[in-house]
């Protein structure tokens, strides 16, 4: 084998086996405090040290939302070895409707692990405050219409990735963004 071609490959080889480059940081998750499905308080410290998935849904939802959280229930079995490391979080969009008795039937539904997948309502201006400023998740038309982003956040509650239900395999791009983020130095 001459030298030149032998030192390209091995230089091919290399980069193939290179780290992924980091995830880049998309903003803060500032403090937060809700009611889960359980109907006790939420707080969002609860989520400090922890990689996270969440998602703005709402029960009565024909449209995006049984997709969307048909693919939270995905990445809940994909990560099910992680132990505590991994939570899911999916915010209501019509509180008003979702009370915490109807957001525990709809994680029923989908199968959710208590403590692991939490379902949280609260005030009305709480909630979209959250999804507009903090997850940067606009509103499609004013109404109950909503973005059908999965958003991934790290340990130290910082956006990390928008994954949307028509991507192709959004569940392998979270799956995989969380084994980055568990590599990472907290």
């Amino acid at each position: 084998m001459k030298p030149a071609f032998a030192g390209a490959t091995a230089l091919l080889v290399s980069l193939s086996c290179s780290a992924p480059p980091p995830l880049p940081m998309l903003g803060q998750i500032p403090a937060f405090a809700l009611t889960a499905q359980t109907g006790q308080p939420f707080q969002s410290e609860s989520l400090d040290g922890k990689i996270w998935v969440a998602d703005f849904i709402y029960s009565t939802c024909t449209g995006p939302c049984p997709r969307m959280s048909s693919l939270m229930r995905q990445v809940q079995a994909a990560v099910s070895t992680y132990g505590d490391a991994v939570k899911l979080v999916s915010f209501t969009v019509d509180p008003e409707r979702d009370t915490a008795v109807i957001l525990a039937q709809y994680a029923e539904r989908y199968h959710a692990q208590d403590g692991r997948w939490f379902f949280l309502t609260g005030e009305r201006e709480t909630l979209h405050r959250l999804k507009r400023e903090a997850f940067k998740l606009g509103d499609v038309d004013g109404s109950l219409n909503h973005s059908t982003r999965l958003v991934l956040i790290d340990r130290r509650g910082r956006i990390r990735g928008y994954y949307g239900t028509t991507d192709e395999s959004p569940v392998v791009q979270i799956v995989r963004g969380i084994k980055q983020l568990r590599k990472e130095a907290s």
